[in-house]
């Protein structure tokens, strides 16, 4: 048991660390391919199955996947590699739309049987001492329906290779490269003043966010594990179970962080694709209040929608996010514990929701920047409230993309009342 434990922390730590330095790497003012180049580099340092890495972008004038950056490879070289759609690892993955594992050096051999000779010969005078892959890695490059290209990362001599379970966390450090291109991208369209106050100004946020908020769970998280890891300390099994389940909250919290950072940048960008379906809001509230209730003991949360409430038609993914985002949010306003209350309003044309909480309230001077990015609402709580400001913007914009509102009735001392409200089923439909 005491090397299960070990390992899934080492394991948890070394993930956690290697997408917060990413993350912070990304963030720099840079020429897109510098960035990428660095980036890499610092993907190589921290993931240690990958011994190089390239980024291949889609040349649509072109009509071919070009190198912008590598790792380990000899760019000069292999610059001048130009694949077609479908040729080799870069094509079939970019098609397939997903991450791809190449387990061995025949499965790797396999997958570019295809590509032709002469970009063979430029991929095989580019590798270090002409080693062959031994596993590699790729994933697609995209935000939302936009398709930029592939990562790829490879081991030459291992003995560590990638194996399935790293798909996910190697797909995030994916999607966030794909969101700094994205955003390269959209700021070279733009106006070059405006564009380098804005940039400049986001940048700092976000550094902001990362630098600070980042650290405090990584601290817990580092402080958990190296009591465990500890040789002169004998911990008792539920005394090392207590340490793991509080490693696990910790990451849980950098992975809403992370995934609220990723919602926002999508948003910046115009990507908020909703997939529209008829939705039962009793049912997803139960879904999240369950969820939220495992992780809470002090709160006791209560649905009370009615099970004959109106259907609305939303995206479930993202009204989830706003039942996420407003429920994390009265938990951590309310220090004491208390009832967490969801109640649903049928009105003429659309349905309101509220989540009422018995925290220590918003003042009046707060109510009106509550949902711009970055606002934390001040208070007199003798301890600092994680997170980084972006649910309640996120939020804002789900709602309101689905053609709702949100608004705040709070007093200080009496607790927080969040509303919103969605579009009836038939009137979303009449809309024109």
């Amino acid at each position: 048991m005491e090397a299960t434990i070990d390992s899934v922390v080492e394991s948890l730590k070394s993930q956690l660390y290697a997408l917060t330095e990413v993350a912070k790497t990304l963030t720099l003012p840079l020429e897109l391919p510098e960035l990428l180049e660095l980036a890499l580099r610092k993907i190589i340092g921290v993931v240690p199955p990958a011994e190089v890495g390239i980024v291949m972008l889609w040349d649509q004038p072109a009509g071919l996947f070009r190198p912008v950056a590598s790792f380990g490879f000899d760019f000069a070289k292999i610059k001048s590699m130009g694949l077609r759609a479908g040729e080799s690892i870069t094509g079939s993955v970019f098609d397939q739309g997903k991450p791809c594992l190449f387990k061995g050096p025949e499965e790797v051999a396999k997958a570019m049987a295809n590509m032709r000779p002469a970009n063979r010969a430029v991929f095989d005078r580019s590798l270090p001492s002409r080693r062959q892959p031994q596993c590699s890695f790729a994933a697609p490059l995209a935000v939302g329906e936009q398709k930029y290209g592939v990562l790829i990362l490879e081991t030459l001599t291992g003995p560590r290779r990638f194996t399935e379970l790293d798909l996910p966390f190697l797909q995030t450090i994916a999607d966030l490269i794909a969101l700094a291109i994205d955003r390269v991208r959209l700021e070279a369209r733009a106006d070059a003043v405006r564009q380098a106050h804005e940039s400049e100004r986001l940048r700092a946020e976000l550094m902001a966010v990362l630098s600070h908020e980042l650290r405090l769970p990584l601290t817990a998280i580092k402080g958990y594990s190296s009591a465990l890891l500890l040789e002169d300390a004998h911990w008792g099994n539920e005394k090392k179970l207590e340490f793991l389940r509080k490693v696990i909250d910790e990451s849980d919290n950098m992975e809403f962080m992370i995934q609220d950072i990723l919602d926002s940048s999508m948003i910046d960008v115009d990507q908020l694709n909703l997939e529209i379906e008829p939705v039962r809001l009793q049912r997803l509230a139960h879904e999240i209040t369950d969820e939220m209730q495992r992780r809470v003991s002090r709160h006791h949360l209560i649905v009370d929608i009615p099970a004959d409430f109106p259907i609305v038609d939303a995206d479930p993914r993202w009204v989830r996010q706003v039942f996420r985002n407003i429920l994390d949010n009265a938990v951590k306003y309310s220090p004491d514990g208390g009832l967490i209350v969801i109640r649903g309003e049928v009105r003429a044309t659309q349905v309101v929701i509220s989540i009422s909480d018995q925290g220590i309230g918003i003042s009046p001077e707060d109510l009106i920047p509550l949902f711009e990015k970055f606002f934390r609402v001040r208070s007199a709580l003798p301890y600092h409230v994680s997170g980084t400001g972006l649910g309640l913007p996120i939020a804002r914009a789900v709602v309101e993309a689905h053609g709702g509102r949100i608004w705040v009735e709070s007093k200080v001392g009496q607790g927080t009342t969040v509303f919103f409200s969605l579009p009836k089923a038939e009137a979303f439909l009449e809309e024109p």
